[in-house]
């Protein structure tokens, strides 16, 4: 192996230990300042009409999906999906050129997210959720925590570098057929 390539190899999982990391420990910081300041459904507004800190048990997927299965079949897959999620996003990782940045920041993140929703899921069973937007009385948008910030995130961005990707390669087409 070439020292260069080792050098890459170090540097983009040295990037997902920084930022998965870092996002782990707001993540983690949080809720923990939630779950433990707070009563379940007990809210602080911040900003009327638009911002409250309230207390969401989500034994759910993103936004409560599936919160309404039943429990064993939640727990099953709430605890075996996302070490399967970790998985593939470590195998696109190992895959990634270490010069697509973007890319390995935005894997670091959504594995950051996942892993500190999922250390909620094995200590209580569901995820802290807590920063909660809301337009006055008309839309409430579903409550979130600095985990599914990074996951979103991270994700936009995935989408983003596909996009552009695919631009790339239809303009790319078309410059060979003209």
């Amino acid at each position: 192996m070439r020292e260069g390539s080792f050098m890459k190899f170090e540097t983009k999982y040295f990037a997902l230990i920084l930022i998965a990391g870092a996002i782990v420990a707001l993540d983690q910081a949080t809720k923990m300042y939630v779950h433990t300041a707070f009563t379940e459904g007990e809210q602080i507004t911040v900003l009327a009409d638009y911002f409250n800190l309230t207390y969401v048990r989500n034994r759910g997927a993103a936004f409560g999906l599936g919160g309404d299965m039943p429990a064993s079949l939640r727990s099953l897959f709430f605890l075996s999906v996302p070490p399967a999620v970790m998985l593939i996003i470590l195998t696109m990782l190992w895959s990634t050129p270490s010069k697509q940045k973007l890319q390995v920041i935005a894997l670091s993140l959504v594995f950051g997210g996942a892993i500190g929703n999922y250390i909620d899921r094995i200590r209580f069973g569901y995820v802290v959720d807590f920063l909660d937007f809301h337009l006055k009385n008309l839309y409430t948008w579903p409550a979130f925590n600095v985990a599914d910030i990074a996951i979103v995130t991270g994700v936009c961005m995935i989408i983003y570098e596909i996009v552009l990707e695919w631009r790339q390669e239809v303009a790319s087409k078309a410059e060979q057929e003209s």
